[in-house]
Parts: structure tokens; C-alpha cells; sequence
């Protein structure tokens, strides 16, 4: 169960059925970043959607009662089996987007930075990810204008329209 506002209300309700509905949820994503680059996955060939697609970091749903913070460690632990970063909060977006199948993300999103160093040890659970990458924060935006299919409708929200407010001193520091 997420949380997620049906008829203005937050409730605990279905994963699946927060998607098939394109209900307002709460959601988490976190950026590892190393300098310039950015660790990117690509998720495991049997996600529900968008399998095979190439996102930030991590991105999930927090539990009913778990604090975002507490939610992107999870996840990076679970997902990539890291340990031992802290992410820094940084910004909340709201965006919906059609993912396949009929199913809408449609979600209020707490993002999360962390620094590390590209030798960060990764342990990619394989029922979330299919692979991982660093790759400069340009040119994946590049990528991700010119060969859209590949990444996630999330991502690619994330890179056109908040990349600045997200990166901010990376941005900048061009």
C-alpha cells in the first residue's frame, strides 16, 4: 500500500491500483552523483512498467507511514544494494505520465541527491535492475532528448523541465 489522495483524502491504497487509476501518490526519486556524473539504472526486464527503461538512481513509493528520507536509503539499499550515503533532499515535483499499459504515474515526487565517488560499491538486485551506468549529466540529458524510447517518462521530466532546480550547483557550475 502507498500513499495516495482519492477524493482529496491521503489513503493507503494498491500500488497497481493507484497506476491503473492515475490516483496522486507520494513518491521518492534520489540522484547518486559523482561530481558531474550520474549513476542511472536500467530497470529489470520484469517491472510491471516501463521494463527495460533507463531512470535516475532509485525512484519508488514510500510505505504508508515512512518519512521520504527514510524511504530513498531503503530503496538505494534494496535496489543497489548501497549503504552508507545519506541523501540530501532537494526539491518536490509533481508530474503525470502515461507509462504503457494503460497505467499513469501520476506523482507528488520528494527528490534526493547524493555525492559518491564513482568507485561506490553497486549490488543491483536483479527483480529492479537490468543495469547500471555513470554517465555526465549533459550528456544524458542529450540522450534523453534524442532517443527518448530508452528512458523513463519520469526522467526525462526530471532532465527538461526541474534539471536545474535538481542539480543546482552542478548546473551552475558549468
Amino acid at each position: 500500500m502507498i500513499p495516495a489522495w482519492v477524493d482529496g483524502r491521503l489513503m493507503p491504497v494498491g500500488k497497481l491500483e493507484v497506476h491503473q487509476r492515475g490516483l496522486r501518490h507520494k513518491a521518492v526519486s534520489v540522484f547518486v552523483v559523482a561530481g558531474r556524473r550520474v549513476l542511472i539504472q536500467q530497470r529489470a526486464l520484469s517491472k510491471y512498467h516501463t521494463p527495460g527503461l533507463w531512470a535516475n538512481t532509485c525512484c519508488t513509493h514510500p510505505r504508508w507511514d515512512e518519512e521520504p528520507a527514510a524511504c530513498a536509503v531503503r530503496r538505494l539499499r534494496e535496489e543497489l544494494g548501497i549503504s552508507g550515503l545519506f541523501p540530501a533532499f532537494v526539491e518536490r515535483v509533481e508530474y503525470r505520465a502515461e507509462v504503457g499499459g494503460g497505467l499513469i504515474e501520476h506523482e507528488l515526487v520528494d527528490i534526493f541527491v547524493a555525492e559518491a565517488g564513482e568507485d561506490l560499491a553497486v549490488q543491483p538486485n536483479p527483480d529492479e535492475v537490468a543495469a547500471v551506468r555513470w554517465v555526465d549529466l549533459y550528456d544524458l540529458a542529450a540522450e534523453a532528448l534524442r532517443c527518448p524510447e530508452t528512458y523513463t517518462p519520469w526522467l526525462r521530466i526530471y532532465l527538461a523541465e526541474h534539471m536545474e532546480r535538481i542539480f543546482g550547483s552542478l548546473v551552475a557550475g558549468r
